[in-house]
């Protein structure tokens, strides 16, 4: 088996460096100058295809004081054509202009999807439609959590989502709905002194879950957008982010959490047919001295120098590439905005003169032809408990381990009675954990552990009848209680 497997990915490594094509085969940026462009991107769109990308997502807002008018309309009319002439494809980020506009009546939801209907009749060019646009932040959706403190923005923009879909799909089957577009980062707390916001980890458990308990059987979405942006712009593409939050460098865990949210429901996983956008993405540089009477105001945050940012975003055209579920890659932006308190992560400066990234990604984009040139990623779900590990301890009248995990988990310990020296039923004991309380499961204790935390699990001996029993610790992830992981211990015997 071991020999087959290495047969296998020895085949994958050599059909990546001959390159095929695995993952992202189609880029482009988020950007709206081609939108507001008095030329209607006459000059914005060959700078595109100069650099061999093909997409331009846009924002187009909703504003609950005026349902039916689409407000930008004189600038879409003028844009849509000049990128479809020149082979651009045109996607609408659609988005309420206020954080609350969804959630603060019972009527805005359906006029927002009625919107979403106007615009693919009067745009039937475009065809791909991202709903909403970070739900999981507060800056575009409130409120995140309920006055309980229970998260109340998933469910919300779930059902959102829902309508949204077939609202779209009504006017034209052929277009691709393009779901949650979510921040790479949240705090998970609804007492937070700002920023209250959720994980994109969690955010997709408690959307996942109501999406079930809707009892929905049609898809919410054809494609899943993130945007996986640094923590840091100083942060290489390979430096992750801590869970539940996720960077470029942990995209396997976002997928891992649409599996656990959907897998078995009418809604695909990236393992079936749900595209993999990344619908965002940048790093910051720093504006040379020579370049600043383009830009207003002053930088508010730490940024790369612009030959690192160079150098990261030819690394990631690359390494996108190889992902087999990632679809498409979308820079922000392809021009900086002027106002350094806003974000300076475009392959060209203010003032039009391109950035070494704009050679950079070029480059990056000619040599590999929508096509993985390097180690192919590959990726598959997991039904254990992600990062597990456990060692180990016994002495005298007490048992215990040490537990280190990469999610957050529930822990049941306990001491199982076994039958004498034959062989211990895994099952079985897993079987009589999850039950609790039957005649050979005794001393048992519940408890936690954060992601990357070392726990001392202990698992008593005393007061136990005469016997032969076995330690047992049975970690089951937060998240998706399904996913679990059982660690047997020492055998021992009670005289």
């Amino acid at each position: 088996m071991r020999r087959l497997a290495a047969v296998i990915s020895c085949a994958i490594g050599a059909l990546s460096l001959s390159g095929i094509a695995l993952g992202a085969s189609t880029f482009g940026v988020t950007d709206d100058h081609a939108k507001f462009a008095r030329d209607g991107g006459a000059a914005f769109y060959p700078l595109l295809r100069d650099l061999g990308m093909s997409e331009n997502a846009m924002t187009v807002t909703w504003d609950p004081a005026s349902p039916t008018a689409i407000p930008e309309k004189l600038f879409l009319n003028r844009v849509v054509p000049q990128a479809t002439a020149r082979g651009v494809r045109i996607i609408f980020s659609v988005q309420p202009k206020q954080a609350a506009s969804i959630t603060r009546s019972f009527t805005t939801a359906a006029q927002f999807t009625a919107f979403l209907q106007q615009l693919a009749t009067t745009y039937p060019q475009v065809t791909d439609y991202v709903v909403g646009n970070e739900p999981n932040q507060p800056r575009f959706w409130q409120p995140q959590f309920d006055e309980a403190g229970n998260p109340a923005s998933p469910s919300a923009y779930e059902a959102l989502l829902a309508s949204g879909y077939d609202a779209l799909k009504a006017v034209n089957p052929s277009i691709r709905v393009i779901g949650f577009a979510l921040s790479h980062r949240g705090n998970d707390d609804p007492t937070a002194a700002s920023n209250v916001s959720m994980s994109p980890v969690r955010f997709i458990a408690a959307a996942g879950a109501a999406y079930r308990a809707s009892g929905r059987t049609r898809p919410i979405m054809d494609d899943f957008g993130f945007h996986p942006y640094p923590q840091a712009s100083t942060d290489s593409i390979d430096k992750g982010a801590q869970w539940p939050n996720a960077s470029v460098a942990n995209l396997d865990r976002v997928k891992q959490a649409l599996w656990d949210a959907f897998h078995g429901t009418a809604q695909p996983t990236v393992e079936t047919s749900l595209g993999f956008r990344v619908t965002e993405i940048g790093w910051q540089a720093a504006v040379p001295q020579g370049y600043l009477a383009a830009y207003t105001g002053t930088e508010n945050v730490e940024t790369a120098a612009e030959d690192a940012q160079a150098t990261i975003y030819g690394d990631l055209v690359r390494r996108l590439e190889c992902d087999a579920q990632v679809s498409d890659v979308l820079f922000f932006h392809l021009i900086d905005e002027t106002s350094l308190e806003g974000f300076q992560s475009g392959l060209m400066r203010a003032d039009g003169s391109a950035r070494p990234a704009y050679a950079a990604v070029k480059q990056a984009l000619a040599e590999t032809g929508g096509k993985c040139t390097g180690t192919a990623i590959q990726w598959s779900h997991t039904t254990s408990v992600v990062g597990a590990s456990l060692s180990w301890r016994s002495y005298k009248r007490s048992t215990w381990a040490t537990a280190t995990v990469g999610e957050d988990v529930k822990v049941v310990s306990a001491v199982v009675r076994v039958a004498g020296k034959g062989r211990v039923s895994r099952n079985a004991i897993a079987r009589a954990l999850a039950d609790g309380g039957v005649p050979q499961v005794q001393a048992v204790q519940q408890g936690a552990i954060k992601a990357y935390w070392k726990e001392i699990v202990k698992v008593p001996k005393t007061g136990l009848l005469k016997g032969t029993y076995v330690a047992a610790v049975q970690l089951s992830s937060a998240v998706a209680p399904e996913r679990t992981v059982l660690f047997l211990g020492p055998r021992f015997t009670v005289r």
